[in-house]
């Protein structure tokens, strides 16, 4: 059976290639805004900022182009991904509790195809079992956990890989 969405993702891969960098989104959802507070044994100690100073960083010395928001409301990470479809060439995702609940944001993913990642920086496969369900992991390139921060990187890094190949 042919996969139109994976069909559609190596033709967004052909673009990114000719350019030779990216238009990355890196896109948070609920309680993201609180690293470095919420449960630091989880998550680390680094704040939001912090990891997103660090990553636009890595994001220039690899030639892409970063932008990135968070939103702990459902339906303004919807806004984010369906403004993205004419600026955004891949979108870097961290769910957050979405990941186990939102049937409207892959929607909104399926709707725009713009290709994505789906990071968590902890590994969901050894937490509580209603983690390790995911509505995203399906209709992602593919999926980054258990890094903690370098989740993110390993993110950037694959893209860049990607479009180098």
């Amino acid at each position: 059976m042919k996969n139109k969405q994976n069909d559609y993702i190596v033709e967004r891969y052909t673009i990114i290639l000719a350019e030779k960098m990216a238009n990355v989104l890196i896109l948070n959802g609920p309680n993201l805004n609180l690293l470095g507070v919420r449960e630091p044994d989880v998550y680390g100690a680094d704040s939001l900022q912090s990891i997103n100073s660090d990553l636009a960083k890595l994001a220039a010395s690899l030639d892409h182009e970063i932008t990135f928001e968070q939103s702990n409301a459902e339906h303004e990470l919807i806004d984010i991904i369906q403004q993205s479809i004419k600026t955004i060439d891949i979108i870097i995702f961290n769910p957050g509790g979405y990941t186990h609940t939102s049937i409207a944001l892959r929607d909104a993913l399926l709707s725009t195809n713009i290709p994505f990642i789906e990071v968590h920086m902890s590994n969901v496969h050894s937490r509580e079992n209603f983690r390790k369900h995911s509505y995203f992991s399906d209709i992602a390139i593919g999926t980054i956990c258990g890094f903690g921060k370098y989740s993110y990187e390993l993110a950037i890094k694959s893209i860049s890989n990607i479009v180098r190949d």
